[in-house]
């Protein structure tokens, strides 16, 4: 099937931005009515009869509060107009995800050597010495290390799996610190606190 050539990073913003009009996850969702920018070191690959976007060389994709960085980056719209995106980094170099979460002055940052993201399923996956928190301004809420880490937006959930091996948790345990969550009785949350995000039972153990 004929393909576009290869375009200058300038370019395949434009074109990039076509086939992937938002990237919305634990987002502000203002972001998704913004333009999208495409950067990178080396050309993009175009193919817009599939809706496909293949982009490497420090790739970074901004739009609104949402900011994307990788090696190479993967777009693709499906036909009935969900979004697809893959963000391939490496253990010394992992792609790092940060957008802002909607209604409150909190952000979600995550790392991984893979970063997957589905609009259809409203989901995250960070794979590969996985780390993801939740900063309220520039302080750390809940913070959580795994070999994979899904997040799951509509349900306010995460699942971690298989923990990191390192040398002060040799055994690869999941680790996950979560904030409490205020009393009910206690006076009316500050503006910008959001409730933390929820463990699903699969979480495993904690320490």
């Amino acid at each position: 099937m004929p393909h576009f050539p290869l375009l200058s990073p300038r370019f395949a913003c434009c074109a990039a931005a076509l086939l992937a009009a938002s990237l919305p996850a634990l987002a502000e969702k203002a972001d998704r009515n913004k333009p999208m920018t495409l950067e990178s070191d080396q050309p993009c690959v175009v193919n817009l009869l599939k809706n496909t976007s293949s982009c490497s060389g420090n790739v970074v994709i901004t739009q609104g509060t949402l900011v994307l960085r990788a090696d190479r980056v993967e777009l693709r719209e499906t036909p009935d107009g969900y979004q697809l995106a893959s963000a391939i980094g490496s253990e010394g170099k992992p792609a790092q995800y940060r957008q802002k979460r909607d209604a409150v002055d909190e952000h979600v940052e995550g790392t991984g050597q893979r970063i997957d993201y589905d609009s259809r399923a409203n989901t995250l996956r960070f794979e590969g010495k996985a780390t993801a928190r939740r900063l309220r301004g520039a302080v750390t809420a809940d913070e959580i290390h795994g070999q994979v880490i899904l997040w799951d937006n509509t349900a306010e959930m995460f699942n971690v799996q298989g923990g990191v091996a390192t040398e002060g948790n040799p055994g690869g345990r999941v680790r996950a610190v979560l904030a409490p969550r205020e009393p009910a009785a206690s006076a009316p949350a500050a503006p910008g606190s959001g409730p933390p995000l929820r463990s699903t039972p699969s979480l495993g153990e904690r320490r």
